[in-house]
């Protein structure tokens, strides 16, 4: 029997369309560094202006907004959640207790960047994208190290406050916990060292060491009865709080790590880091290395700064950083 001669079989219209689909998708998933220069080209300028504005009038903000992104991505991925709020219906992440002391200042920073890059291109850049930003620029406007930020994340529609129950540190945590809680989000122990020596910027406040201050022998007597003098009224006064590297509070350096062993550390778990052996070592080396910290540093907020993040169609690009469109 003579072989066909027809033609073969096109594909059909549902392979055609599942193909450019799944081609749309991919493309759209893709982060890179230049993700706004033909969609927003005055991103870069426009975020330099309104972070250099905010942190030369409100100097804390730079530990406010590395925070702030450190509490949005650990527990379900860096996607603008935690800047939702709250309404009658639903309890948002910025409203669950661990997140109450979460100073405003960062908050305000996002909506200032937002609403001028929204006048700029409108409908274009995430809000998941701008605190990513924010954070790196603040690390090295105070002296940190510089790394990069890769940029097309979606803004998540849900924020739960029930969600993020036990996926943050607790000042009050024991080393073990702190440690099997950055593993479960695949952070090892270095990396999470490397993140702690973010307390070498910005406070924290009385109420979340001062019953440790006379139970713990780890603290300098002279620090602990210093710490015990500013904190004295913060039952009155809940707002009250201390430096978390008193040398040089105001400048990202490693100096957090070389306080350690003089008994310098204010939180329980800054103590815990020295005294666990699985963290001393790391806490030893960053502390006579400032340049191997800020490159291990640098390494794990990268990995931080995409941890979770949601791309594609599994977002969107919120209009108002605080609310879901």
């Amino acid at each position: 029997m003579a072989p066909s001669t027809l033609p073969p079989s096109p594909p059909t219209l549902m392979v055609v369309l599942l193909l450019l689909s799944s081609t749309a998708l991919l493309s759209e998933s893709r982060l890179s560094l230049d993700y706004y220069s033909k969609t927003c080209p005055s991103f870069n300028k426009i975020m330099q202006e309104t972070i250099t504005n905010k942190q030369i009038t409100s100097p804390t903000t730079a530990a406010g907004t590395i925070r702030l992104l450190f509490h949005d991505c650990l527990p379900n991925g860096c996607d603008g959640s935690i800047l939702i709020s709250s309404t009658a219906f639903n309890k948002a992440e910025r409203d669950a207790d661990i997140n109450l002391s979460l100073p405003g200042d960062p908050f305000d920073l996002i909506v200032r960047a937002k609403t001028a890059l929204e006048l700029s291109c409108p409908n274009t850049v995430s809000c998941a994208d701008i605190l990513a930003v924010a954070a790196r620029d603040l690390v090295t406007m105070l002296g940190g190290p510089y790394y990069n930020v890769y940029l097309g994340r979606k803004d998540s529609r849900f924020s739960q406050a029930s969600s993020i129950e036990g996926k943050l540190p607790k000042p009050n945590m024991d080393m073990s916990q702190i440690i099997n809680l950055f593993a479960a989000s695949g952070f090892s122990i270095q990396e999470m060292v490397a993140l702690s020596g973010a307390h070498t910027i910005g406070f924290s406040h009385c109420k979340e060491f001062s019953s440790n201050i006379g139970n713990d022998t780890h603290y300098n007597p002279r620090f602990a009865q210093a710490l015990k003098q500013a904190c004295s009224d913060y039952p009155k006064n809940p707002t009250l709080s201390v430096f978390n590297d008193i040398m040089t509070p105001n400048k990202f350096d490693n100096l957090y790590f070389q306080n350690l062993p003089k008994g310098l550390g204010l939180l329980e778990s800054d103590h815990g880091l020295y005294n666990d052996p699985r963290t001393k070592p790391f806490v030893e080396l960053y502390a006579k290395d400032q340049n191997k910290f800020f490159q291990d540093f640098a390494r794990a907020m990268q990995k931080l700064s995409v941890y979770g993040i949601k791309t594609g169609r599994r977002g969107e690009i919120r209009r108002r950083c605080d609310a879901v469109n």
